[in-house]
């Protein structure tokens, strides 16, 4: 059964790639007077910034900083670009320690001239490898797979039961995070989510639609409503395997971020009601 609608926003989290065109600031200002109340951080908007004061900054607008995104991109075709990912790696988990993010989002990456079996054997490699460092900062790690269109480079973690068979090989500080967009299709999706709660594994959960049709691999994800994903179907599942976390909205799109973002955050918290 479909999950009941949602009645309030004190789940509602959403990343900062959402309303691209805000600085850090001005995303925090206008997600805490919007009634938003958690944040995903990207990296990008940390640049030039000191990291440790803007998360207090966020904090103290009353936002919960739900993740820093994004780590990852393991897997390389030399052992020197491997060692500078895992160098970055590092210096992504002391970030998340300065913010006072308590998960890292990990798009895992690919090689295209190498097999994808080889690709996801570096990236549980990788994991291992900055493990220790996560585990000493206090900081978890979510693998996100991606739709199988972005396993040339992007991820070679495609199906949530790859995500899954590579956080099992590791304790409680690795996990999955659920993506909608990237994983509505996998008629394995329901038990796959199943499995992942009876680990302890499911970290985070996004959402965002699938647009009919879609004219961008990358850009054109939709607001929630606008597509064909099943939301709450969806998200009755990741309830029922027990997940009570924040619901983040992260939408790329380059159709959206061209409107009046105030306008765009206010059609997100209608969407979030009426659609998730």
């Amino acid at each position: 059964m479909p999950a009941k609608p949602l009645t309030d926003f004190s789940r509602l989290c959403l990343h900062t790639i959402t309303t691209r065109p805000w600085p850090l600031e001005q995303a925090c200002e206008n997600y805490a007077k919007a009634g938003v109340k958690g944040i995903s951080v990207w990296r990008d908007t940390l640049v030039g910034r000191n990291v440790a004061v803007s998360g207090r900054n966020l904090r103290e607008a009353g936002l919960s900083i739900v993740s820093l995104v994004r780590g990852g991109f393991f897997p390389a075709f030399s052992l020197v670009d491997r060692q500078k990912s895992l160098d970055e790696n590092r210096r992504c988990i002391d970030e998340a320690a300065a913010l006072g993010a308590p998960l890292i989002v990990l798009v895992c990456g690919a090689e295209p001239r190498q097999t994808l079996a080889e690709s996801r054997k570096q990236i549980a490699d990788g994991i291992a490898a900055i493990l220790p460092h996560a585990k000493a900062a206090g900081i978890k790690l979510a693998i996100e797979p991606l739709h199988p269109m972005y396993a040339d480079t992007r991820s070679a973690v495609n199906t949530l039961k790859q995500a899954n068979d590579i956080a099992v090989q590791f304790e409680s500080h690795v996990g999955v995070a659920v993506d909608v967009y990237h994983l509505w299709w996998d008629d394995q999706l329901e038990a796959e989510i199943a499995r992942c709660g009876q680990l302890g594994k499911l970290f985070a959960y996004h959402v965002c639609d699938w647009r009919v049709p879609t004219t961008d691999m990358l850009n054109d994800r939709g607001l929630m409503g606008e597509g064909c994903i099943p939301l709450r179907q969806i998200r009755s599942w990741v309830e029922a395997a027990g997940f009570n976390g924040f619901i983040e909205v992260e939408i790329f799109s380059n159709r959206h971020w061209q409107t009046d973002q105030m306008e765009f955050l206010h059609q997100i918290k209608e969407a979030y009601l009426l659609y998730t």
